[in-house]
């Protein structure tokens, strides 16, 4: 498969992955136990305003992604916000998640996918960052 059309194929999957996540999950509710997670780690007065504007934000980062603008950057970010958040669960609500510790395992892969797409398979990364 050609470089470019592997990038663009796993730009739209990353991207679909928060807009799904942010989207359906958070926003519309219909994977309530995203507020179980934010209720049990940071209290459940804060719980649905809190899982909204997660969600929200999430869709904010799949338009920041196809919009390709500072790639690397956005690449950076979404590490930071994934080993974070599945840092924090880890520890704090493993009993909540899909598949317990083991989504730690899901998470160093989707990482690894970020990486791979946003600094090896990006050539013109370069252009667009300031």
């Amino acid at each position: 498969m050609h470089q470019q059309t592997l990038h663009k194929g796993l730009t739209l999957f990353i991207a679909a992955v928060w807009f799904i996540n942010g989207f359906f999950c958070k926003l519309l509710n219909m994977v309530p136990r995203h507020e179980l997670i934010v209720s049990r780690t940071l209290g459940p007065q804060y719980a649905m305003p809190l899982t909204r504007i997660i969600g929200a934000l999430e869709v904010l980062m799949s338009i920041w992604i196809v919009s390709r603008i500072m790639p690397r950057m956005n690449a950076l970010t979404q590490i930071m916000i994934i080993a974070t958040m599945n840092g924090l669960e880890f520890f704090l609500v493993p009993d909540l998640l899909l598949w317990g510790k083991g989504n730690a395992v899901f998470a160093f892969l989707f990482i690894l996918l970020i990486i791979c797409n946003g600094f090896f398979f990006n050539r013109s990364a370069s252009e667009l960052e300031p």
